[in-house]
Order: structure tokens, then sequence, then C-alpha cells
């Protein structure tokens, strides 16, 4: 039997109407809805099936959107359970929600909480972020670390080999989209986003969510976490606590994450939420594992 890992997606992976179908032909998935949405205090289930985009856009809803997704599949889901877990910056909330690290209502809250704090972050610090491709991650640290003298810039997701996001203020972020061109970068990307995610630009959303993980309730999880800060599996609650804490403002190890499952195991990937993104990252990563992914109400019955 594969050894099964489940991915989560993270923010930008949100479409309008994501979540429709399971609302239109599933009683569980209709009352998971209702239950986000008294749970929040908003309407979380009609931005999610209906927008409109601009709403669904906004972090502080965005966040909490793709979990509820993504949490809603894994309840569908009858079987090939997962013996390992990962999810992408966000996604990493819904991953603890399926080791059994958070409740449901627990995750939820927190990943509105998130998206409300880093939403602000990104308002009082402007800040942005860009895609770096075909440069190895070391080159694209040493750039960051040259263009720091314009102005904030790390390296925020190492995605795949030669796919690096880098993330920071707008001066230092443009110097190192300058300097990465002239080193030979296939492509270099200015992304479109409300804020320098995982950089030090968040620390004070960071500080907003550490109080906010300390009156949470965490679990040791069930089943092996690989944390984005570090690549490693995590199962205990304090270790757990503390990485999220870190997570807002490090980098995310996805590629050392996804080698790390590989290397423990894992034969097959499977990607629960909306989109594709984690898919080809993971095939970038190692072409020879299995990779498939969950969005739809039909794709349940193909992992049955």
């Amino acid at each position: 039997m594969a050894r099964i890992a489940y991915v989560f997606p993270g923010q930008g992976s949100q479409y309008t109407g994501m979540g429709k179908d399971l609302y239109e032909k599933s009683d569980l998935a209709r009352s998971l809805f209702d239950h986000a949405d008294s749970v929040l205090g908003i309407s979380l289930s009609e931005i999610c099936l209906h927008g409109p985009e601009e709403l669904l856009r906004q972090t502080e809803n965005t966040q909490p959107a793709i979990f509820l997704h993504s949490v809603i599949l894994t309840k569908l889901m009858q079987r090939e359970e997962a013996g390992m877990v990962a999810g992408h910056s966000l996604g990493e909330y819904t991953a603890l929600v399926y080791a059994g690290a958070l409740t449901f209502e627990d995750g939820l809250r927190l990943v509105r909480l998130r998206g409300e704090l880093m939403q602000r972050a990104g308002e009082k610090e402007k800040g942005t972020m860009a895609a770096v491709v075909g440069l190895d991650g070391t080159v694209v640290d040493e750039i960051c670390r040259e263009a720091s003298e314009a102005g904030i810039v790390q390296c925020a997701n190492f995605n795949s080999p030669g796919q690096i996001v880098i993330s920071g203020s707008i001066t230092g972020v443009r110097r190192a989209m300058e300097i990465a061109k002239t080193r030979g970068a296939k492509l270099v990307k200015e992304l479109v986003v409300s804020g320098a995610f995982h950089s030090p630009l968040m620390q004070s959303a960071r500080e907003g969510l550490k109080n906010g993980l300390a009156s949470t309730a965490i679990a040791d999880a069930r089943i092996p976490v690989y944390a984005n800060v570090t690549g490693k599996s995590v199962q205990k609650a304090d270790d757990i606590r503390s990485l999220l804490d870190q997570q807002l403002t490090n980098p995310v190890q996805w590629e050392k994450s996804v080698t790390n499952m590989i290397a423990d195991g894992a034969e097959k990937f499977i990607e629960v939420g909306p989109g594709k993104v984690l898919q080809g990252l993971v095939k970038r990563i190692n072409g020879s594992v299995n990779v498939s992914g969950m969005d739809k109400y039909e794709d349940i019955f193909l992992h049955e």
C-alpha cells in the first residue's frame, strides 16, 4: 500500500465559486459551510460560493475560505487516510486540523485572525513579493543580502528547485529583481499581493497572532506534520505552537518539506483544496512520485 501524503494549498489558489458543487451535492458540506458562518459571524460561504472576487481576494477572507474548502474535502473523503501531511503557509493550519492538533473551529478562528493581521500589516508596512525562476536558493539568498542595502528583502518561499519567491520592502525587492536578472534568472516577476508575507514586515502580525496561538488549545498531532519553518516533521504541541509563531516572518521551506516526506516514505501526494499549485511543485521537486488533486465533488470518488 503506497504511503499517502496530503498537502494543503495556501493563498493564491482561491477562485470564486470554490466549493459550490460541494455545497449543492453534500449535506455535510452544506452544514460545515453554515457552521463556519456562525463561528466567524460573517457569511464566509457567500464569499466562497459567489464572491465577488475583490472580496474573496482580501487576505482576511481568502485564508479562511481556502481553509474551509480544504477541510470540507477531507471530511467528505471516506478512505485513503494520509500517513503524513503538510500545508503551504496558510495550508499548514489545515494540515494541523487534519492531524488532530487543532479543532476545526479553532483552526478557522486562527486563520481568520491571521488573515486580518496580515492584511493590516500589509497596509501599515507597504511591501511586495516577486518570483525568481532559474536560480539556486543559495544564489537568491546572496542576491537578497546584496539588495538589502536598498531595503528589507529575503527569500519567502523555497517552492521547488529554481522557483523561489522573495519578499520585503518595495525598494529592497525591486533591487533584488534587478540583480537577479543580471545573474541569469530565467524569469523575474513581481507578484500582485497585499503585503510582504514571510518577511520581517509581518512582525506586527506575528505579535498579534502569538496572542491568538497562546489562547488556543493545541494537541499533539496524531500523524507527522511537516512544518514550513524547518521542512521537518513535528508532532508535539509545544513545537507546533512555536513553529506557527515563527512562520509569518520566516521562509516557507516547501522543497525541503516534500523531499523529507518522500525520504520518510511518501509515495503518493494528494493536494486537497482549490487549484493545482502544489501538484505542480511536487512534480518539479520529484518527478517519480504519484501526484493528484481533490478540488471538486467528483474528485472525492476518484480517491475512494
